[in-house]
């Protein structure tokens, strides 16, 4: 008797929620190392006083700038992720 077996998968198929965490894990990092590199020579609070904005405290600072650096890095390996997808063969036109 044989057992049913799974149709295999397409070895270049990634499942989404996998493609979703290697954008975010390696952003998070680096927002978190960019956020430690940023506000140890800049103070948010100063740094809202010159960008004349509403009062705001350093936590406040440190989330507004940890996130700000967790989005552009986001998009960086968002993008880079996308680039690295093959394009698609192009059909040779003749004329």
């Amino acid at each position: 008797m044989t057992t049913p077996t799974a149709e295999p998968r397409d070895a270049k198929h990634i499942p989404t929620i996998q493609q979703v965490i290697a954008v975010m894990w390696p952003s998070f990092l680096m927002a978190g190392f960019a956020t430690i590199l940023f506000f140890t020579v800049f103070d948010p609070i100063e740094l809202a006083a010159c960008a004349e904005l509403p009062e705001v405290s350093r936590l406040g600072g440190y989330s507004i700038g940890f996130f700000m650096f967790w989005s552009l890095t986001a998009t960086s390996c968002a993008l880079t992720c996308f680039f690295q997808r093959p394009c698609p063969p192009r059909k040779d036109v003749s004329r």
